[in-house]
């Protein structure tokens, strides 16, 4: 089961991929805001379910419908609206539609009106899926991270962040409830809170942390999966990277302090290093849901074989700058040649985290970065 689903009202979006993920646990499902995108997806990559949105930033959802039909008559393709008058009904269904809901509705309506238009047994069976099948196969489609907010997002902030004020960020994630409950909760905790009045309202937390601190906050949301997998040794596993990433954001950005270096990339650098791990656990996930079977002992090696794979796949759809893919690259693995002072600080600082005591590698790289070994003191304390 392909689902593309084209809603700018991400708190519905989020819905909307909550129910059909549950129908037809598996498949693949695309969200978007844009027309454009739905169009580009659906070119390159078809889809069995369509639940579009009427009116869109950049356009009607009306022309995704038209496209569609134009070369796939047997597509589902479901409109959603906040219009319920007679004559937009019957305008939508003109367009060759399958189904119409109006806005609000709630998700037992939805699930009924999808269940009767495509029969979850349809694309389910008891043949189990094959777990490197499905990862082969996932990696030609657009990858997404099961997560409260969208990393992509993030991303696209954080490349523009010098130009952003507190109130522009604060407009921009206005109604993201888990976002806004994250930078509250962050703002009102005593190493941020010197006034001693509570901060009652996303903007002035933005503005109590600072712009480059909230976007770090919400990125690191949008790598929390561990919530979305239902199998509890994967949920772990993901919640294990996360922290471990957090460490070593927090160890680069100590660093980065020290010598003058940029922090705030170095930061975002260490929470984007595990993304490739995360894909693959979503994956394995699918593939459970779909009846599929993995080992605990077949866990890791899985995660060794495709992990690269999949994070070298995410930052090229996320379009990150290629210095950012350099330091992300360099937690792993830094060529012992390396002048660049910000790959040496992430080295160092993944090092710094995976080991009790610092190795020759980390001592040296230390040396270079102009740090002794006392300066490493408080990644333990």
């Amino acid at each position: 089961m392909k689902a593309l689903i084209l809603e700018d009202d991400m708190l519905l979006a989020d819905l909307i991929e909550t129910v059909v993920d549950g129908l037809y646990p598996g498949g693949t499902v695309f969200v978007t805001s844009s027309v454009e995108n739905a169009l580009d997806h659906w070119s390159q990559h078809g889809a069995d379910l369509l639940i579009i949105d009427w009116n869109l930033p950049d356009g009607s959802g009306l022309d995704v419908v038209r496209a569609v039909r134009e070369n796939d008559k047997n597509s589902v393709i479901v409109m959603v609206s906040g219009r319920s008058d007679r004559e937009s009904v019957l305008k939508a269904a003109h367009y060759g539609i399958s189904g119409y809901i109006s806005k609000p509705f709630d998700v037992a309506l939805l699930h009924e009106r999808l269940t009767a238009l495509i029969d979850p047994e349809a694309f389910y069976n008891d043949t189990p899926l094959d777990l490197d099948e499905l990862l082969q196969t996932s990696m030609d489609s657009v990858i997404q991270l099961p997560a409260a907010f969208d990393a992509a997002k993030i991303i696209e902030l954080f490349d523009r962040r010098q130009d952003l004020s507190v109130s522009q960020l604060a407009e921009r994630w206005n109604g993201e409830v888990a976002l806004t409950t994250r930078l509250l909760d962050v703002a009102n905790s005593a190493s941020l809170q010197k006034t001693g009045e509570p901060v009652r309202n996303l903007k002035d937390a933005i503005a109590t942390m600072g712009v480059d601190r909230a976007l770090q906050h919400a990125m690191a949301l949008s790598l929390d999966i561990s919530g979305q997998l239902r199998d509890g040794r994967l949920a772990e596993i993901a919640a294990g990277f996360l922290e471990k990433s957090k460490k070593v954001a927090s160890e680069a950005e100590r660093i980065a302090l020290r010598v003058d270096a940029n922090h705030s990339e170095v930061h975002t650098a260490a929470l984007l290093s595990r993304v490739g791990e995360l894909a693959v656990l979503k994956v394995m996930q699918q593939c459970l849901d779909r009846n599929g079977s993995i080992p605990d002992d077949r866990i890791e090696s899985v995660l060794q074989t495709w992990a690269q794979n999949y994070g070298n796949r995410l930052k090229v759809q996320w379009h990150l700058p290629l210095q950012l893919r350099e330091l992300i690259g360099a937690v792993h693995f830094l060529p012992r040649e390396a002048t660049s002072e910000s790959k040496l600080i992430m080295r160092t600082s993944a090092l710094l985290v995976d080991e009790e005591e610092p190795s020759e590698e980390c001592l040296r790289l230390l040396r270079r970065l102009g740090l002794s070994d006392s300066n490493t003191e408080s990644h333990n304390g």
